[in-house]
């Protein structure tokens, strides 16, 4: 047993603790600083959460589907939910830092997938990627977090340099978004969006033209439809006219700058421009000025449509707004009423109206003076109708009937209409001659004439009248050989005898001259007829017998 006294004023001994670091937690403490390094790289390199509307989420995936631009990568989808209506998807996205600066209000989303438009294809690569959401920065703007995504990806994206214009149109046609622009056949641009206007009258297009052909491009540029074929039917034949064969298939738009004009300014970004339904219709000029006339016939109108042209003396000055049928129930007839619509501006007056007609309506005293509607074939190829505004003196007096939602203007009938009933009156008068009667003293007569031709009294006239004839001309042979020389000899002797006395009396005294002048002239007169008279029987022996002809 040890005695612990023994060590009581012995110093008590002091035990330090070395203290040494475990190697253990130099793990830790690493994934520590890892971790922490990566939290601080993601929450500093974490771009802003977006949410994007869709209608369908076809293609998408949440954790999987990218957002890209020109194929690289700028966010990641990481939910897809349905909102509360069931009316839309969902979509929200991380986008990385660098991305921040390019999402604002005028950014644009779309999903890119494999589609079939009209004209081309695209998105074939996402047969074996999958879909992605494609991303335009657009202008710059303020910043956003929520975007409706494009259903129908754009034609075309902001990087791309050239310029937008608005064409302004009645219709849209058969114009679709993509469309191409074509300048002169040359395709330069495409058809980006299309909106119609708030009061439905007109359609708002915009097109894309792209660098350098948007220079093409003047405040005085014309576009039209080129969409389809264009079949022109004239005096020249048959014309075909088409920008392409894709117009044919999904359509187009074209322009130009008429060459008959100066080129004006540059057009400017967003310009507004008529787009014209083709090309022809450019020349055609605008009149304000329009009036509205009702029409009625009597007649089937097959063949006339709403459209047709109304046309004086061959000119067209309107066209056919509507066609209808009527049936009057006291009358128990049918009759066709035709609203027309007429541009007096295309008519130039050339003098004045007479006087007192200044005070009377134009269309009044044109009417006055015979001025009738009629229905006309247009073409005979494909029957189709025509009103023409002319002339007809001799229809009966009418006059505008000025009550009613429209004035009436009188018509005529059709020139076919017009035969037929020449025809049934012709036919009509027929019926009502004694055509039995008339064939029968037709028939008697001829028996008649037949007999006298035949009759023994006429053989034995025309046997004398052969004879007479005979013995006239025998009778002018010897006239002719042996008078008609002795005859001439006597008048070429009586003017050498009247010679002579023109001598004798030169030479008479002045007493007796005068009167012997007399007597000389008389003697010249006489001769002078005896000489006419010996040379026209010289001509005309027979005139002895027959006399002289008048």
């Amino acid at each position: 047993m040890v005695d612990e006294t023994r060590f009581k004023d012995a110093p008590e001994a002091i035990v330090k603790q070395k203290k040494q670091f475990s190697i253990v937690w130099v793990v830790p403490l690493v994934a520590l600083l890892i971790g922490g390094w990566l939290a601080f790289k993601a929450i500093s390199e974490k771009g802003p959460t977006i949410t994007i509307t869709f209608q369908t989420a076809e293609g998408l995936e949440a954790g999987k589907t990218k957002i890209k631009h020109k194929d690289v990568e700028l966010g990641q989808v990481v939910s897809i939910e349905l909102d509360d209506e069931l009316s839309q998807v969902i979509v929200k996205a991380e986008m990385v830092k660098k991305a921040e600066k390019f999402v604002s209000e005028n950014t644009r989303f779309w999903v890119v997938r494999a589609r079939v438009a009209a004209g081309s294809i695209s998105g074939l690569g996402t047969l074996f990627s999958g879909a992605y959401i494609g991303l335009d920065p657009g202008k710059p703007g303020k910043p956003a977090t929520y975007f409706k995504g494009l259903e129908i990806p754009p034609v075309v994206t902001t990087e791309l340099p050239g310029s937008h214009y608005l064409l302004r149109a009645a219709s849209l046609g058969s114009l679709h978004i993509g469309d191409p622009v074509y300048f002169r056949r040359i395709e330069v641009g495409q058809m980006v969006s299309y909106k119609l206007d708030e009061d439905g009258q007109a359609v708002t297009i915009e097109v894309f033209v792209h660098d350098p052909h948007h220079q093409l491009v003047r405040k005085n540029t014309q576009f039209w439809n080129a969409s389809g074929l264009d079949v022109a039917i004239d005096a020249e034949g048959i014309r075909i006219d088409t920008e392409s064969f894709a117009t044919l298939m999904v359509g187009g738009i074209a322009f130009d700058t008429p060459v008959d004009q100066e080129a004006g300014e540059p057009a400017a970004e967003n310009d507004v421009f008529k787009l014209y339904k083709n090309r022809e219709s450019i020349s055609e000029k605008t009149y304000v000025r329009k009036n509205r006339w009702l029409l009625y016939f009597d007649s089937g109108a097959r063949g006339l449509n709403s459209g047709a042209p109304v046309e004086l003396q061959g000119i067209k000055i309107g066209q056919v707004l509507d066609v209808n049928l009527e049936f009057n129930v006291e009358k128990a007839a049918f009759r066709v009423p035709v609203l027309i619509e007429t541009e007096p501006g295309r008519i130039r007056t050339i003098g004045k109206f007479p006087e007192g007609a200044e005070k009377q309506k134009a269309m009044d005293y044109l009417v006055e003076k015979g001025m009738r509607a009629q229905l006309k074939t247009g073409s005979l190829i494909t029957g189709q109708l025509l009103v023409a505004l002319d002339m007809h003196p001799e229809a009966p007096p009418a006059k505008i009937n000025w009550e009613g939602s429209y004035p009436e203007v009188p018509t005529v009938p059709t020139a076919m209409e017009e035969m037929t009933t020449s025809l049934t009156q012709f036919l009509n008068k027929l019926e009502k001659l004694p055509i039995e009667q008339i064939g029968n003293d037709l028939r008697d007569t001829v028996s008649g004439a037949k007999r006298l031709i035949n009759s023994a009294e006429l053989q034995q006239s025309v046997i004398a009248l052969d004879q007479t004839l005979n013995q006239a001309q025998m009778f002018v042979a010897a006239l002719n050989t042996d008078i008609a020389p002795e005859l001439k000899t006597a008048v070429s002797n009586l003017n050498s005898a009247l010679i002579q006395a023109q001598k004798l009396v030169k030479s008479l005294n002045s007493d007796v001259a005068p009167q012997a002048g007399r007597t000389l002239k008389e003697f010249q007169a006489a001769a002078r007829s005896i000489k006419v008279w010996a040379e026209y029987l010289e001509r005309n022996p027979e005139a002895l017998i027959r006399g002289k002809s008048k």
